[in-house]
């Protein structure tokens, strides 16, 4: 089993620079990862917190197409709003750098070649699709067609976001794609891939019996069961190469010479940003990075969302044991989801809660929101978020347990002792027992955040201030102060002792109010470890002024925001439109044979569901038109319709039919077709303009 170690790297997984942070993101890799930092720092341990932005990939070189801008313009604008949140929400990293940075550029080239020396990656040649227009190979996401599983007409060449179905582009039926619109072909182009297949047995060996090389690594029974088995199935499955390299324009370039036009993937540039940014982290603060990565003194822990537990479980690990002199994890506590209001949270559908607009709309709320996230952590299963339990666990447990618990201490002691800590008395068995649980509660809470059960270990900080709660009630200090004024003042000084005691506990998840109670204490400590003393603070102490520590939420900010989530269904709807194509000059206009046309007869094309053959009459002549619109219109509906057509569009055979011309249609964002009609009375043959 390993040694204690003298050194801690902590990551949370890079977030994609592609848009902002929402409070699924927090919950699963972010809030877990600085509580652990935060306690690791109260211990005195030797911690790097290490994060950045990932800003390359296909989906930010499709975003910047999209919006008209460069992929830097994007990356930047993220970087800043991402890191600006992380900052303001108290997520303290260490380092918060990026993957577009000319360090992270020399890191990875860096170890790529070091991989492709020792002969680490074999290089495949295959037929993928390729935009002529556009003059470049297309990344899955660039390739859209119909999904052979659901028919979905919008399924991505990597995925059907309808029926979740994982593709490949070749899978896709009528491909097209995305930049140009129109149908792509097949060209040749060579990667390097990983062939990961010759790696089953350590890496199966790592995972489940948290052996490498011969040694015990890890104890793996202290990975969670949910990241285990995911895992697992991979292995057990057979793993499978995997392309390391890109045919795009955006990224690390690939640093050999036949490789104009590639970048190095994602995912495999992004993990390595984790080792660029404790090396720029070290630089600046006079340590040496491969202390932190190389060493056997050191452990590697990666906070992580369940969707990203295959590639830092398995490819970065067998990325980093081909290398030869990284560490690999020590542990992946990775998190299940968090879903919102009853549904999964969407970016592309706008169903989140984002943290800087959080942030803007509750100035100096972080508290309450990392409360109720580490209240609610999907740690071993899907958790959900509501405004309403929002409002509950901050009123019922922040406001009426903690808060008040604490303001009760402050005014009494006010009241009564002008601020001053009084003496200990007569000291009574109900005395020490409140120290004394208060006491194992804290030494709970340091073991439960060992074991990565964030959780509990908060459950287990406010049940400090429940024995607080429930000692003052029982005691009723007020009642005694003029007949026994030794006793109030000894529950006094008690509840004092633990007010200090729980500015200590909750400094890892409530960092903004442990410090505020220690302010008005006039406290500060060194170490974790002072908690466990039973006097935390000395006779004749004098407490300041403390504030109201929670406001109550209200039932009109729950109904706003429940309001701007059910508005934002309605937006994502609108931001579902697609971008307007490229123009085109206007004699190409002008080619455009466009008329009225009256639709005499209509019947079904066999073995299809959504074709209909139609008889046409165009005002100059009587001809046939396939179109498909089987699924919006029965052919009994389409008979007499006037409708418009594209009348000279080059005939083409469809499932042996001839079609000579086109029905045009407008699609809703349901997929739903609807003829277009003129608004006033048109015979067939007049010219639509």
């Amino acid at each position: 089993m390993t040694k204690e170690p003298k050194r801690y790297l902590i990551t949370s997984a890079l977030p994609y620079a592609n848009g902002p942070i929402h409070i699924g993101h927090i919950a699963g890799a972010y809030l877990p990862a600085d509580i652990y930092v935060r306690y690791l720092r109260l211990l005195k341990k030797d911690v790097a917190f290490i994060c950045g932005s990932d800003e390359h990939g296909a989906a930010i070189t499709l975003r910047a197409k999209k919006e008209g801008q460069t992929p830097r313009q994007i990356v930047d604008h993220y970087h800043q709003l991402m890191g600006d949140a992380f900052k303001n929400f108290g997520i303290s990293f260490d380092e918060y750098h990026r993957t577009s940075s000319p360090e992270h550029k020399e890191m990875s080239q860096d170890i790529f070649k070091k991989l492709l020396e020792k002969g680490s990656f074999e290089v495949e040649t295959s037929q993928q699709y390729y935009d002529e227009e556009q003059k470049q190979f297309l990344a899955d996401r660039y390739i859209m067609g119909t999904c052979p599983n659901c028919s979905n007409e919008k399924a991505y060449g990597d995925q059907c976001e309808k029926c979740g179905t994982a593709l490949s582009p070749l899978d896709l039926i009528n491909p097209h794609s995305t930049i140009s619109g129109n149908k792509p072909v097949l060209k040749e182009t060579s990667h390097w891939y990983l062939p990961m297949a010759h790696h089953e047995k350590w890496i199966g060996q790592f995972i489940k019996e948290g052996i490498l090389d011969g040694q015990q690594h890890h104890d793996p029974k202290a990975w969670k069961a949910h990241v285990v088995g995911q895992c697992m199935s991979w292995v057990d499955g057979g793993l499978h190469s995997r392309a390391m390299t890109r045919d795009l324009d955006w990224g690390v370039p690939v640093p050999l010479e036949n490789a104009e036009g590639k970048v190095l993937y994602v995912w495999l540039d992004a993990p390595i940003g984790y080792i660029t940014n404790t090396k720029v982290w070290a630089d600046k603060n006079g340590k040496n990075w491969e202390d932190y990565w190389k060493s056997d003194d050191s452990q590697l822990i990666h906070f992580i969302g369940k969707d990203n537990i295959v590639f830092h479980c398995i490819i970065f690990p067998i990325i980093l044991k081909e290398h030869g002199e990284f560490n690999l994890p020590i542990n992946v506590p990775a998190n299940e989801f968090m879903n919102l209001e009853g549904d999964k949270i969407s970016t592309s559908r706008n169903w989140a809660v984002w943290l800087h607009e959080y942030l803007q709309e509750m100035p100096n709320k972080q508290d309450e929101m990392r409360y109720v996230l580490c209240s609610i952590m999907p740690e071993q299963k899907d958790s959900e978020f509501t405004w309403t339990d929002f409002k509950d666990r901050v009123n019922n447990e922040l406001a009426d347990i903690l808060g008040n618990f604490i303001n009760r201490v402050f005014v009494l002691t006010h009241k009564y002792y002008n601020g001053v800590l009084p003496a200990r008395e007569r000291v009574q068995d109900e005395d020490l027992q409140l120290q004394k649980d208060s006491i194992a509660t804290l030494q709970k809470i340091g073991e439960k955040l060992e074991q990565f059960r964030f959780r509990e270990g908060l459950m287990e900080a406010m049940n400090i201030a429940r024995l607080g709660n429930k000692y003052l009630t029982e005691t009723e200090p007020w009642k005694l102060i003029k007949t026994q004024p030794d006793r109030t003042a000894t529950i006094l000084h008690e509840c004092l002792q633990l007010v200090a005691r729980l500015s200590i506990a909750l400094e890892p998840f409530i960092p903004y109010t442990a410090e505020k109670i220690r302010q008005g204490l006039n406290f500060s400590f060194n170490h974790w470890k002072d908690g466990l003393q039973e006097e935390l603070l000395k006779t004749e102490h004098s407490i300041g002024q403390l504030p109201i520590l929670f406001e109550k939420i209200t039932d009109e900010v729950v109904a706003f925001q429940v309001a701007k989530l059910e508005a934002s269904k309605s937006t994502a709807v609108a931001s579902n439109v697609n971008p307007i194509k490229e123009n085109i000059a206007f004699e190409d206009f002008q080619k455009m044979d466009i008329r009225i046309a009256t639709i005499l007869e209509a019947e079904r094309i066999p073995k299809t569901k959504k074709l209909l053959k139609l008889k046409v009459d165009t005002g100059a002549d009587i001809r046939t038109v396939v179109s498909g619109i089987a699924e919006s219109y029965n052919p009994e509906d389409a008979v007499g319709k006037t409708v418009i057509m594209l009348a000279n569009l080059a005939p083409r055979e469809i499932k042996g039919v001839e079609s000579q011309g086109m029905i045009l249609m407008a699609e809703n964002e349901k997929g739903e077709l609807s003829f277009l009609t003129p608004d006033r009375a048109m015979n067939p043959g007049n010219e639509v303009k």
